[in-house]
């Protein structure tokens, strides 16, 4: 089938957190709503620009009028949850929830106030910030991801980037409490689309009796296939970090990111910071 329009991901959205009990980090909510229509591979890898698969887009809308709605909500974590009011509910009228925000718009333009329609509020720091790390040297996002797994409790962490290591960028050591410790090798895809499965395969025969662990982080988007063989059964498993999840792990330690609270959040990206790093 076709990548569905937004309105029509209203209810599969719905019926995705209701599954997963309430509540539900973006990934997990993509993986759900495409389990739920049967998406295949083709659909989920179309990309709408950037690095933006058109599914994501879509999904990404659909939770913006399902928020102004009043049936979910999201936390500063990027965690999407129902709300009382949604969690009344198992499915909506898509041409009830389309109208009620149009009619808000509508009376927002008639008073004058600014109605922000390029985007789903959630993407523009997202995606400003994709391009930032996109337009990076190949050798400074590798320090970037050594920074950002500093920042997440990694200690020695060592970017080698030699070409003949079997597509492996790095290593560090990841301590949990004082007395475990993992040694993890990682790799660095500063890619506009999406990262296939015998990338996957690739790397863990590189790193497979070297490391404990294996991680790779990428700008774009990781295929089914490729998720599915990074867990796949009697081989080692892989963890992976796509470019949301990055940008997200970037806001968290405020790096090249600053964030105002108030009672509503305001994001701003440097790309200078990128540029420069």
């Amino acid at each position: 089938m076709a990548v569905p329009k937004f309105d029509e991901l209203f209810n599969p959205l719905l019926s995705a957190l209701h599954e997963l009990g309430s509540s539900a980090q973006i990934s997990e909510l993509e993986e759900k709503v495409a389990a739920i229509l049967g998406l295949s591979e083709k659909d989920l890898n179309s990309i709408h620009e950037g690095n933006r698969t058109k599914f994501s887009y879509n999904l990404a809308w659909a939770r913006t009028y399902l928020k102004r709605n009043g049936l979910i909500e999201n936390s500063s974590r990027g965690v999407w949850s129902l709300t009382p009011k949604g969690e009344s509910v198992q499915t909506v009228d898509k041409e009830a929830i389309k109208r009620k925000i149009q009619e808000e718009d509508r009376s927002k333009r008639e008073s004058k106030e600014q109605v922000e329609e390029s985007a789903p509020d959630e993407m523009d720091w997202e995606m400003e910030t994709l391009d930032a790390l996109k337009k990076m040297e190949p050798n400074a996002f590798e320090r970037l991801c050594q920074r950002v797994l500093r920042e997440s409790g990694f200690i020695n962490v060592e970017v080698t980037g030699r070409s003949s290591d079997g597509g492996i960028d790095g290593h560090g050591v990841f301590k949990l409490g004082a007395v475990l410790s993992f040694h993890v090798h990682f790799q660095c895809k500063r890619y506009k689309d999406t990262v296939s499965a015998p990338v996957i395969r690739d790397f863990r025969g590189a790193m497979v009796g070297r490391a404990d662990k294996g991680l790779i982080l990428t700008t774009g988007t990781f295929t089914r296939d490729a998720k599915a063989e990074a867990i796949r059964d009697g081989a080692p498993p892989l963890d992976l970090i796509d470019g949301l999840e990055f940008v997200q792990m970037l806001k968290h330690f405020r790096l090249g990111i600053s964030v105002v609270e108030k009672r509503i959040e305001e994001i701003t990206v440097d790309p200078s910071w990128f540029k420069n790093y």
